[in-house]
């Protein structure tokens, strides 16, 4: 992989449906003593059979310090925005989400600053450098195909206009997903600025089926011949490939040009006045150790946060050939937290959403 400075582009907001609720209580002298932490979290990491990356995490880590671990799920921005809510009550002692959505969750005070054991192996593109965030797991935008109906995956935006996607195609929702985000950033990029990238979008309305909360939901379809393209990312669709034999991943291209890709780190931070804080550092702890990093790829699909470890099991292996040929830009994400609502209504005004 190959890399490049970006300059700032786009971003949205993300908010997806809450798989769980919370009945704790935050702040209490009773609550600091239990045995639990609660962890807020953007998608993709937890196994649909309970076989993903976090479900061994916690399973081991309950097993090593008896601490149970409370799970609430949804997309990246509504994580942040429940936080933010719930600021006088705070119930999450972690919180994990996608970019630009750690850098809003830094900027609104919720996070405190705590540098894992093992955060000076990861690179500092991939962590604050005030210390409130950190990635637990590396990972890239980008699309996915049918690979049955389609003999070879697309290869530039351009061919995803045409008739044959007319109801063929989704991406999940600018301002609702978080991989709806990267799909504004990656046109901008490729488009070489906001007005083609929303005229280009305004083109593929026409194929759109329509809005979608969840990414996630977006790989079944896929695999089904529902659809022959959506956007993903790699790790979370790597790992439904393993179900969904008809999952191909590419990353689009402008005519011409050459097919790049940005890194959407799983990045995690203490939530500030957090009822459990030491149980919230020991897991923080635990999933950047180097076994539990090991296992990102053989577990979990994806890439590990720290640069001393070097997989080298099967799917690490397939995983690099994915990622062959593949230029790594460098969005600037805090540029792109501070002008997300201006990106979000660009975008609704130039597709009609």
């Amino acid at each position: 992989m190959r890399r490049s400075t970006l300059t700032p582009v786009a971003a949205t907001v993300g908010s997806l449906a809450l798989a769980a609720s919370l009945t704790a209580c935050g702040g209490s002298s009773a609550a600091s003593d239990e045995k639990v932490v609660t962890v807020y979290s953007a998608d993709g990491l937890k196994g649909e059979n309970g076989d993903g990356w976090y479900d061994k995490v916690f399973k081991d880590f309950t097993a090593k310090t008896g601490i149970k671990v409370k799970y609430v799920e949804g997309g990246s921005g509504e994580m942040v925005q429940r936080a933010v809510r719930e600021k006088s009550n705070t119930q999450a002692d972690v919180i994990v989400t996608l970019p630009p959505f750690i850098q809003q969750a830094d900027g609104k005070g919720l996070l405190a600053k705590y540098a894992p054991e093992g955060a000076d192996q990861v690179d500092g593109a991939d962590k604050a450098a005030d210390g409130t965030w950190t990635s637990v797991v590396n990972n890239y935008f980008g699309f996915i195909y049918n690979k049955k109906e389609l003999k070879t995956a697309p290869r530039t935006w351009e061919e995803l206009l045409d008739g044959t996607y007319k109801n063929k195609l989704q991406y999940s929702t600018p301002g609702v997903a978080g991989d709806g985000t990267a799909v504004v950033v990656k046109a901008m990029h490729d488009f070489g600025g906001k007005q083609p990238a929303m005229d280009y979008l305004k083109k593929l309305q026409a194929n759109n089926v329509g809005p979608s909360a969840s990414t996630g939901k977006l790989a079944p379809k896929v695999d089904k011949g529902e659809l022959l393209v959506a956007n993903g990312d790699v790790q979370m669709n790597y790992a439904q490939s393993k179900d969904m034999p008809n999952l191909g991943i590419w990353f689009p291209e402008k005519a011409g040009g050459k097919p790049t890709s940005f890194a959407l780190p799983y990045a995690a931070g203490l939530v500030r006045n957090a009822p459990h804080t030491a149980n919230g550092k020991k897991l923080l702890d635990f999933m950047l150790a180097t076994e539990q990093q090991q296992e990102v790829s053989s577990i979990g699909g994806g890439f590990a946060a720290r640069s001393d470890v070097k997989a080298t099991d099967a799917n690490a292996i397939s995983l690099a050939k994915i990622m062959d040929g593949v230029e790594i830009i460098e969005p600037d994400w805090n540029d792109i937290d501070k002008n997300l609502q201006t990106y979000v209504e660009d975008w609704k005004s130039a597709t009609g959403s």
